[in-house]
C-alpha cells in the first residue's frame, strides 16, 4: 500500500504535491509506527484516523472526531459525524505546530473502529 500512497502524491499538481509531502512528513514524525495505505481513494494513516486528499485549490487533512469533546471538534471544519478536516491552500499555510497538536489530540482521544 505504501507504493500506492507514493504514486498518489506523485500524481498531483503543484502546490498540492508539495503540501502532501510536507503533511506526510509531519504525520510520520508524530506517528512513527503508523500504518499508511490507500482507502476511499486517498492516503490514510493510523487505521483511518487521518487522511489527506488533494483537491483543486487545496489539500484537506481529515481527522476522526468520535470521542472528542464539542470544543475539540470546533478545531476542525466540516459537519461530519465521524470525520472533520482542515484546509491547507499553500505550502506556507502548513502550520507544523498546529498540525502536530491536532494529530496528537486525535491519536490519543479519537475512537476509530475501522473508520
Amino acid at each position: 500500500m505504501y507504493k500506492q500512497v507514493i504514486e498518489y502524491i506523485a500524481g498531483q499538481e503543484s502546490p498540492q504535491k508539495e503540501i502532501l509531502h510536507e503533511i506526510r512528513r509531519i504525520i510520520h514524525g508524530k506517528l512513527e509506527s503508523s500504518e499508511e495505505k490507500m482507502r476511499w481513494g486517498v492516503p490514510t494513516f493510523a487505521g483511518g484516523k487521518f487522511y489527506v486528499v488533494a483537491l483543486k485549490n487545496q489539500v484537506n487533512v481529515g481527522f476522526a472526531i468520535t470521542g472528542l469533546t464539542n470544543n475539540e471538534m470546533k478545531l476542525f471544519e466540516g459537519t461530519g459525524k465521524t470525520m472533520r478536516h482542515i484546509k491547507i491552500h499553500s505550502l506556507e499555510d502548513v502550520d507544523e505546530k498546529k498540525l502536530a497538536y491536532l494529530i496528537e489530540l486525535v491519536n490519543n482521544k479519537a475512537v476509530c473502529n475501522e473508520c
